[in-house]
């Protein structure tokens, strides 16, 4: 018919009108190696501002980290004072490693001191946690407050503790007189010392770690919570049916960083110590407190012996990785 304009149209589109449709492009490939639209590939050189701004890290990296750890596996196979010319000395210093009587006593000194401090610090941990999850005001002043011993320097840490178990001076002394009680040697004696210790590290690391706890208690829906409550289960029941199975990964977690953190134990000994020995660095009377960084930093910078305080440092290396990996082992076995 004339006037009427055929032209073909899009589905619902006006008659005698084109329709306007969007046009399809496909975008750029980018990356390393892409080709552009003419053709070309991009040049690595295209993305240097990418790489230059990521570059401090791993310049860092390799200053701090990566050759610092490559030079004291070099040096632990070589005797040097730090100021002379290196010795080759081969396996000789990782062979008296394993017969050196007071490194073992370090491992053990330092195991006695961590168990002594995890468990209370763990469990402390999950009733603080516990305690301000249930909390109804002032939830962000508790954490603020839990979480500030774990941001404290250590040695402002560790000289308070020395007024609080100083043998003379010292306030738990001074409570146990006030009681009656017989006063005790703290710091002069080995399980006073370790006693010192594990209570300066718990006293230090409860916050810490009932942060992390009350992160993950309130990950758990409160539904399980009622649905126990409906059942009949009690406050315990719930606690130990619902709320430690489900926070089996975060338990794992804190189990594995308070180990590592534990073993490395250093300045709680060397500061609490300090003035209870003639030997520097020597953990107080008979090495009772000589934990295995101590003991390494007494050899390598007491006693400028650079080669096998780097060897040391490989044998802290393989027993804190052990205790980790058995810690995770065990944590997993009973989860399944």
């Amino acid at each position: 018919m004339a006037g009427v304009d055929t032209t073909s149209t899009a589905a619902g589109a006006p008659r005698g009108r084109r329709a306007h449709l969007p046009r399809l492009t496909r975008q750029a490939p980018t990356g390393p190696g892409a080709v552009r639209p003419d053709g070309l590939r991009r040049a690595p050189a295209d993305h240097w501002p990418k790489y230059l701004a990521i570059s401090p890290f791993y310049l860092l990296f390799l200053a701090f980290g990566l050759i610092p750890v490559v030079f004291s596996l070099y040096l632990a196979f070589h005797r040097w004072d730090g100021i002379g010319g290196m010795e080759y000395a081969g396996l000789s210093q990782f062979r008296y490693l394993l017969t050196d009587s007071q490194f073992w006593n370090s491992i053990s000194v330092t195991v006695q001191i961590w168990a002594m401090a995890t468990v209370p610090t763990l469990f402390l941990a999950m009733v603080t946690a516990v305690l301000m999850n249930s909390a109804v005001r002032f939830k962000g002043f508790y954490r603020v407050a839990y979480f500030v011993p774990s941001v404290t320097s250590i040695v402002a840490i560790a000289i308070v503790f020395g007024s609080i178990f100083s043998t003379e001076f010292g306030l738990t002394n001074a409570a146990l007189r006030a009681v009656g009680l017989d006063t005790v040697p703290w710091l002069n004696s080995p399980w006073g010392i370790k006693t010192a210790i594990a209570a300066l590290m718990t006293w230090q690391w409860v916050g810490y770690n009932a942060i992390i706890y009350l992160a993950g208690l309130q990950t758990i829906p409160s539904e399980l919570y009622e649905a126990a409550r409906v059942d009949g289960a009690g406050p315990v029941q719930s606690f130990f049916r619902i709320t430690v199975p489900m926070m089996r990964p975060v338990i794992l977690f804190t189990l594995v960083v308070s180990t590592v953190t534990g073993l490395q134990s250093f300045s709680e000994s060397q500061v609490l110590l300090a003035s209870t020995s003639n030997t520097s660095n020597a953990g107080g009377p008979d090495n009772a407190g000589q934990t295995m960084v101590l003991y390494f930093y007494q050899q390598t910078f007491d006693n400028n012996d650079f080669g096998y305080g780097a060897a040391m440092a490989w044998g802290i290396f393989l027993v804190v990785a052990l205790f980790a990996i058995i810690n995770w082992r065990l944590v997993q076995r009973r989860e399944r």
